[in-house]
């Protein structure tokens, strides 16, 4: 897996170093590609969770495991569906004072749709869990096209679960 590339601001402390008199900042955009392989999907999970962690983002447990199943299933489907197409994917996390995004992209240009409730069916429910897991927690999902003919699947969360 490649290595996390930070898209945000770039940090300073003022030119001292150890200047501990203003917090860290959590927020950022961060991007890292994989191949689409089966290897990449608890790789890309394990690399999201440690983001978290390393920049201090003040998620709630709830949260971060919902992300962490989001990420995925997210990367399952590109995996599963689009490698033919798109021999790497990428993951995009951006943090924001009260939210967190994580993004798939691919270059296959079908553009899923969260499939119903079937118990018959012992698989394809991905998206439908994608959904079912943001809209609990008071957030946002959706499918873009990309400009090169691909897509980025997305899902966007409060830091904090919205009780009801």
């Amino acid at each position: 897996m490649a290595t996390i590339e930070h898209e945000g601001e770039r940090r300073t402390n003022g030119g001292h170093e150890g200047d501990l008199s203003r917090p860290p900042s959590y927020k950022g955009v961060w991007r890292f590609t994989a191949p689409a392989v089966d290897a990449s999907v608890p790789q890309a999970r394990h690399a999201v969770r440690d983001l978290l962690h390393r920049q201090g983002v003040p998620a709630g447990d709830e949260v971060v495991q919902g992300l962490l199943l989001i990420v995925s299933e997210l990367v399952t489907n590109a995996v599963r569906h689009a490698a033919l197409l798109s021999p790497e994917v990428a993951v995009e996390v951006a943090i924001g004072p009260e939210w967190i995004r994580v993004s798939v992209e691919d270059n296959h240009p079908y553009r899923p749709k969260a499939l119903e409730t079937d118990s018959a069916q012992t698989g394809g429910r991905g998206l439908l869990l994608v959904r079912e897991i943001t809209q609990e927690a008071g957030g946002s999902c959706d499918v873009e096209h990309t400009a090169t003919g691909g897509k980025i699947i997305w899902a966007a969360l409060p830091l904090q679960r919205r009780r009801p």
